[in-house]
């Protein structure tokens, strides 16, 4: 089975995320900020990573570039999902290390049509 991180400081967002990854057959674990994620993925790497963009403790983008220096079995697809919409923050993402990007809020379709693109749906 397929494994999922998904990176909100939402728990709504989380649970929405769930819901639909869990119905995509992926198993799910959650983490509430930037630093919370580093530390799952220390432990275990997930398969792909839903990664929010503004959280406290540690943004998504400072997670990612962090992630990118830290020694990891294999490196996790990144699917950035957040409400920052401009070319610039998009650029940003995917110049950190970031695979593809859904804008909030996302439905079942365009989730999974995303993570088809990067290879795991």
């Amino acid at each position: 089975m397929k494994s999922c991180l998904v990176v909100d400081d939402s728990k709504v967002i989380r649970k929405v995320a769930r819901h639909i990854l869990e119905k995509l057959d992926f198993a799910v674990d959650e983490a509430a900020d930037g630093q919370e994620a580093l530390t799952h993925c220390k432990t275990a790497v997930p398969d792909v990573i839903l990664l929010d963009w503004n959280m406290p403790v540690m943004s998504g983008i400072e997670f990612l570039r962090v992630l990118g220096e830290t020694d990891l079995p294999h490196r996790p697809k990144i699917v950035f999902c957040t409400t920052e919409n401009g070319m610039g923050h998009i650029r940003a993402a995917i110049d950190a290390g970031a695979d593809e990007y859904v804008m909030k809020p996302f439905d079942r379709e365009t989730l999974q049509s995303k993570l088809q693109i990067v290879g795991l749906a």
